[in-house]
C-alpha cells in the first residue's frame, strides 16, 4: 500500500528557511501532478504550490518568489523549499501526489507537518 510520508516541519524564526519533503512509501511506479497545501488554525486549506510531471509550477501569490517546489523522480518524492518565512506562513502543510501504483492512478495525501514561524 502506497503512503506519503512528510518530513521537515518544525519551528523557525521569521526570515528563515525550511525544506519540507514528501516521499512515497510502498510500490509506486510513476508520479503525476503534485501539490502542497496548507491549513492555518481557523482557516480553510489553501493551495500553496503545484508541479506537473513536465516541470510546470504554479504558486499562490502569497508565496511566489519565496517557495520552490521540486521533485526527485527516482524516489517519487516532492519537496517544498521555503525561504524568507513569515509568521503568516504558520500552518500544517500537506503534500498531495497523483501516483500510479498496482491499484492504478490514485490521489494520495501526506499526514501533514506543522510549520511554525516565530516573529
Amino acid at each position: 500500500q502506497v503512503q506519503l510520508v512528510e518530513s521537515g516541519g518544525g519551528l523557525v524564526q521569521a526570515g528563515g528557511s525550511m525544506k519540507l519533503s514528501c516521499a512515497a512509501s510502498g510500490s509506486s511506479y510513476s508520479i503525476g501532478d503534485m501539490a502542497w497545501y496548507r491549513q492555518a488554525p481557523g482557516k480553510q486549506r489553501e493551495l500553496v504550490a503545484t508541479r506537473t510531471p513536465g516541470g510546470n509550477t504554479n504558486y499562490a501569490d502569497t508565496v511566489k518568489g519565496r517557495f520552490t517546489v521540486s521533485t526527485d523522480n527516482a524516489k517519487n518524492a516532492v519537496h517544498l523549499q521555503m525561504s524568507s518565512l513569515r509568521p503568516e506562513d504558520t500552518a500544517v502543510y500537506y503534500c498531495y501526489q497523483y501516483l500510479l501504483s498496482r491499484s492504478g492512478w490514485l490521489n494520495y495525501w501526506g499526514q501533514g507537518t506543522q510549520v511554525t514561524v516565530s516573529s
